[in-house]
């Protein structure tokens, strides 16, 4: 058995070739991603962010402590998950969509939070203004241009007058768009109905309430109206009603179009922004994002289920085509 004055030529010795016995657990970094719910588009922002790390050499069960929790749609579960989270002192929180980012911004004003999926964080109140917050809080916006939006919608239905929008009222990012949009739509010869769905149950019920009534209907990247996307299209069908969305992954599910970001991009861009914090950067030095990649996807065969005939040119510049 080594005695202390007998190990001290040992320590000394490891010492001066840099082994530091704790190392491994210094070097390990932890990230703790929470979403509000799971849907096609924030589990690709999931995705994304952890293939950035895994690019920039962080790995889950090397030297990466990765945890991820969904809320499952349910606010007050958000608010359990941030304050576990905030609990576990991880190097830096990923909320993804509004709920979770402000349940974590309620937590905590130190532990470094990257907010992704967020359509204004202004509005949402999790940043004073879009340049850096000087707080510990910093993220990538899905934010998107609604005249550009609304331009699509006249390309695939060009004689619509009444737009429709189904829509959470308790989701900010929903309420900024209906917002705007009520602010925009009249200079654009249109006009916005409006269906609130306060639960993913009520999707179904407040798209058939707009039948008749609209020659469109449109949705943002309202995460309980994207959770029940099937039960919209079945309505567009039934209805012939066109719907738009401004997710591609929507168009996968039955949507006719959408010009929209790549949330699997957004996600690793968001995944680039938790490395620079890693690696020492403040969150609040860093500026607030948005995307700019934006592409078009249609779908042919839910065109001509909900009574739409593309055209060409609308067909010439698609990225993608499903059929």
């Amino acid at each position: 058995m080594l005695t202390r004055n007998k190990w001290l030529p040992f320590a000394a010795l490891a010492l001066s070739l840099g082994v530091s016995f704790g190392s491994q657990a210094a070097e390990e970094k932890s990230v703790a991603v929470t979403a509000i719910v799971e849907h096609p588009a924030l589990d690709a922002i999931r995705d994304g962010v952890k293939d950035a790390l895994a690019e920039a050499g962080y790995e889950s069960g090397k030297n990466l402590k990765w945890q991820y929790q969904s809320a499952q749609g349910n606010t007050g579960t958000a608010a359990q998950i941030a304050r576990k989270f905030i609990g576990d002192q991880p190097d830096v929180i990923v909320a993804i969509a509004t709920p979770s980012a402000q349940a974590v911004v309620a937590g905590t004003k130190s532990t470094p939070l990257v907010f992704s999926a967020v359509t204004d964080p202004v509005e949402a109140h999790l940043i004073p203004s879009w340049e850096a917050s000087g707080t510990n809080v910093t993220g990538v916006s899905d934010l998107l241009e609604l005249d550009k939006q609304m331009e699509l919608v006249k390309r695939i239905v060009p004689d619509a007058k009444r737009v429709g929008m189904v829509y959470s009222p308790g989701e900010a990012n929903s309420v900024v768009v209906v917002k705007r949009l009520k602010e925009l739509l009249p200079s654009m010869g249109l006009e916005l109905v409006e269906a609130a769905a306060p639960r993913t149950v009520d999707v179904g019920s407040a798209a058939r309430s707009l039948a008749g009534k609209v020659d469109v209907i449109y949705t943002n990247t309202d995460n309980n109206v994207v959770s029940a996307y099937e039960s919209l299209v079945k309505v567009g069908i039934d209805t012939k009603t066109p719907l738009i969305a401004s997710d591609t992954d929507s168009v996968k599910r039955g949507a006719i179009a959408a010009l929209g970001i790549d949330y699997r991009d957004l996600g690793e861009q968001t995944g680039r922004m938790v490395v620079r914090i890693l690696e020492g950067e403040k969150p609040g030095a860093i500026k607030p994002e948005t995307s700019s990649n934006l592409s078009l996807w249609v779908n042919t065969t839910a065109a001509e289920r909900q009574g739409v005939t593309l055209s060409q040119d609308v067909l010439d510049s698609a990225a993608e085509i499903i059929k």
